[in-house]
């Protein structure tokens, strides 16, 4: 349908298959290049630089039939064109490079190709904790001579912001966000988390009160001891965890133990054992600055949903102490959005996250609310 190549398109599971190999490849041969020179003092040449580059995922749409329609608000194309992005971590993202890609394929006929970009990959996105150089007696300064470092100018929310602005002979944004400001996010988030990025689970909470906290690692406890239960594992801040079987007491001991004052946005990590998607928990703290800092990071996971959890004063006569509150609008007076979303706009919740709130808010408590 709609495309003539000299040469087949990949598929997708082909596609992420070879975004899988070059990125390793990639950050290998990086890693290969910074243990070298943390032990001979051997620079990389300009040869072994151009191979520490992030993968390029392009799909080329050019229709010569009738548009195919969908109601879906992902995986469908606007205007004929060449699409474009870099990734990292494919191997993480595989499901949802996947889920992306086979209804452009199979409904839309776009040709899918896998090629190195000009971005390269700053070497600390490739370091882990116990690197020798990260923790040996070369400098932040003489690494970042040799190999490449994460620049700020080149990490941008453009796209995400409607600032991204079309030019003839450019590919267009294939993704929200490109390679560069997915890793400096998982970065970010294992700092500010004291968890492994990876352990973030896609049914996202906030919060800015322990009890909440508190009310959630018990009930991430009793989950655990419930026989049917379909949660495995509850990774804590500062990455120790409590797997199904533990003892209760112990278990309790290792929750309390934790050093969630370490971090400045310390999060609790519920995984199920089907790796289906389980919970997270994460107090943010106090203020719209810190929730945008939060979700800015997050966004790159592709969760499912995020909710903020809290209490609040009487609004009015009718309420009393105890009474669910559901939020369905934001003020914008804290003006945290004025330079991205005008004013004009508003910033409604989700429809179909209310609904499924205030359903089973009436399905816990067997009441229906005003």
């Amino acid at each position: 349908m709609g495309f003539t190549s000299s040469r087949p398109g990949l598929t997708p599971e082909e596609a992420v298959d070879r975004l899988e190999r070059d990125h390793a490849a990639a950050c290998r041969a990086l890693r290969d290049a910074l243990a070298r020179y943390a032990t001979s003092g051997v620079v990389p040449t300009s040869d072994e630089r151009a191979s520490f580059r992030y993968p390029e995922l392009r799909v080329d749409w050019q229709p010569s039939e009738a548009v195919p329609f969908t109601r879906r608000a992902w995986a469908k194309f606007q205007v004929p064109g060449i699409y474009a992005t870099t990734v990292t971590q494919p191997g993480f993202f595989r499901s949802y490079l996947l889920e992306q890609l086979r209804p452009l394929v199979a409904e839309f006929g776009a040709h899918i190709d896998v090629r190195s970009s000009d971005q390269e990959i700053p070497y600390p996105f490739v370091t882990e904790a116990g690197d020798e150089f990260v923790h040996g007696k070369l400098s932040v300064a003489e690494l970042a001579r040799h190999f490449p470092t994460p620049l700020l100018a080149n990490v941008g929310d453009e796209i995400a912001d409607g600032l991204w602005q079309f030019e003839t002979g450019r590919p267009r944004p294939l993704a929200l966000f490109d390679a560069v400001r997915v890793d400096f996010s998982l970065r970010r988030l294992t700092h500010y988390t004291g968890t492994d990025w990876r352990t973030i689970q896609p049914w996202i909470l906030f919060t800015n009160y322990q009890r909440y906290v508190d009310q959630f690692v018990d009930w991430s406890l009793s989950e655990l001891r419930r026989p049917d239960s379909p949660y495995a594992e509850l990774v804590l801040p500062g990455g120790s965890s409590i797997r199904r079987g533990a003892d209760a007491q112990s278990s309790i001991a290792a929750a309390a133990a934790t050093p969630w004052h370490r971090y400045q946005m310390p999060a609790y990590n519920l995984l199920r054992a089907d790796t289906a998607g389980g919970i997270t928990l994460i107090n943010i703290g106090v203020g719209p600055s810190n929730a945008k800092t939060a979700t800015d990071h997050l966004a790159v996971l592709r969760p499912h949903c995020w909710l903020m959890i809290g209490h609040c004063g009487g609004l009015r006569q009718s309420q009393t102490i105890g009474d669910y509150v559901l939020a369905h609008g934001y003020l914008r007076r804290d003006r945290i959005l004025d330079d991205q979303v005008p004013l004009e706009v508003p910033v409604p919740a989700l429809a179909e996250v209310q609904v499924a709130l205030q359903e089973a808010a009436a399905h816990v408590t067997g009441e229906r609310g005003e």
